[in-house]
């Protein structure tokens, strides 16, 4: 699943972890990431200490056979993640997905932590970089799902998510435990909040907030690409 920042991944998360048949991986490059990027986040040190930072090392690992005797292995991906050095060959043994959200409500929530984002800080060049790729080289479109979707449908969207993978929808997805899991991030503490307290997916609620003016060209960027991707949403 390639999302950008300030999304439900994490909620998606929780919802494929609830699965019996699933074993989920929290943003598997991030380590590699920051040990290129230098990019000042939270734990960054610790989290380049404890993860794997060679990308082609982390990647055998997430084209490999699944550990665990699963038989689903769910990967969350940030998609600014995949820097530009990082081969892409290895995407397409995946079955890839695709998480948007609207570019206002995302930046909006975006500039409290990152104060001034660019374009490919959302995610959402490298989400359509990926998408096209597989579009082209597999051919076939790649599921994409709108979190607003998401979020006022998920027995919905996430059934017809199933069925494009070919695997069994099972209610066990709609609804989780709270609290933390070995198998978030040791980011967590820093980022996860409000999706330990929770245990399903909470209904949408629209945000009035404007985009600050200095970040209008970034808004129109983001607002193109995510409109191309939109249109291939499931359920539309």
């Amino acid at each position: 699943m390639w999302s950008g920042p300030r999304n439900i991944s994490t909620a998606l998360l929780r919802s494929w972890g609830n699965r019996p048949d699933t074993l989920v991986n929290d943003e598997p490059l991030y380590g590699a990431f920051l040990s290129e990027t230098g990019y000042d986040h939270p734990v960054a040190a610790e989290i380049i200490d404890h993860y794997e930072t060679d990308w082609s090392k982390v990647v055998a690992g997430l084209t490999g056979e699944i550990p665990g005797g699963k038989s689903i292995y769910y990967q969350k991906h940030m998609a600014h993640h995949l820097l530009p050095g990082m081969g892409r060959e290895w995407v397409l043994e995946l079955d890839n997905c695709f998480l948007l959200r609207e570019p206002r409500e995302m930046l909006t929530s975006l500039i409290k932590i990152l104060p001034e984002p660019g374009v490919a800080d959302t995610g959402l060049p490298q989400q359509l970089e990926i998408f096209r790729m597989v579009e082209a080289q597999l051919e076939k479109t790649p599921p994409v799902l709108d979190s607003r979707d998401v979020l006022e449908a998920p027995e919905k969207l996430l059934g017809l998510l199933c069925e494009e993978l070919g695997v069994e929808f099972s209610s066990s997805m709609l609804s989780w435990p709270p609290g933390r899991r070995d198998t978030d991030g040791i980011w967590a503490p820093h980022w996860y909040g409000e999706v330990e307290k929770s245990t399903s997916f909470r209904p949408y609620k629209a945000k009035d907030e404007e985009v600050p003016g200095k970040f209008r060209d970034v808004l129109r960027e983001c607002m193109e690409i995510y409109q191309v991707l939109y249109e291939y949403r499931l359920g539309k």
